[in-house]
């Protein structure tokens, strides 16, 4: 039987732990080569482990999304050795310790805005052209319900993911008569290293883990997924009413 992503290549960032390895894995069952970021080496070299084992194939890169040049770098590696990429996936995500407006730090403000915004454009910039060169490129960007409903305290998670949002959802729009579908997928809740650092208090177990959030991600990874511009919202499994302007 044919796998629906046989012969698809594949970058997920974030790749060494929680959504993004669990993501990673699932798209390289379903056939996809895949193209593995993440800074962690360790991390990576599990998850490859775990690739193989279940019959597929990745290709490591350790790689901070802060290296605006690294990222170029790595799209003009996978242009000279695939000529495209067919699925993209801006996982990769920073959230400090949740504190007053008043008290963000300047650095703090750089460093999460440099990983959640910043690191995406350049993802999309570098790899515009090799997702048109695919028969039907799909991205998926992560982002983050506190974008839409103010939360105390997450004032700078929540500018960078507001901003995130609007940058995939211009570029979605960009893309429309093309064969490239942009989205945004809000995975609510997660039991994940990232979730533990923003609520402390909340038992891990009580939440969904990585491994059930992701295969609602692979469907917009698909070549017949056909949503363009939209936020599909996990813990409300379905797309919020978004409309790309006719």
């Amino acid at each position: 039987m044919t796998k629906p992503l046989s012969d698809r290549i594949a970058l997920v960032t974030g790749a060494s732990r929680g959504i993004g390895a669990a993501l990673a894995l699932e798209l390289a069952q379903a056939g996809a080569h895949v193209v593995a970021v993440a800074r962690t080496v360790g991390g990576l070299e599990e998850l490859d482990d775990r690739i193989k084992a279940a019959g597929g194939s990745a290709t490591l890169v350790p790689l901070d999304m802060k290296d605006s040049e690294g990222v170029a770098r790595l799209a003009l590696a996978l242009d000279e050795r695939y000529g495209r990429l067919d699925v993209l996936v801006g996982n990769a995500g920073l959230l400090t310790t949740p504190s007053p407006v008043g008290h963000i730090e300047p650095k703090q403000w750089d460093d999460v805005m440099a990983v959640n915004v910043t690191a995406n454009w350049q993802l999309i910039r570098t790899c515009d052209a090799l997702l048109k060169a695919s028969t039907a490129g799909r991205a998926v960007f992560v982002t983050s319900a506190v974008a839409y409903f103010a939360r105390p305290y997450f004032a700078l998670y929540a500018a960078s993911k507001a901003a995130l949002d609007a940058l995939v959802r211009t570029y979605a729009a960009e893309c429309a008569s093309t064969n490239v579908r942009v989205n945004l997928f809000s995975p609510g809740q997660t039991r994940t290293r990232m979730m533990a650092t923003a609520f402390p208090g909340l038992d891990p177990q009580t939440l969904r883990p990585p491994e059930e959030v992701v295969k609602a991600i692979v469907p917009l990874c698909l070549p017949d997924c056909t949503q363009n511009g939209q936020i599909y919202d996990f813990r409300a499994s379905k797309f919020l009413e978004f409309r790309l302007p006719a």
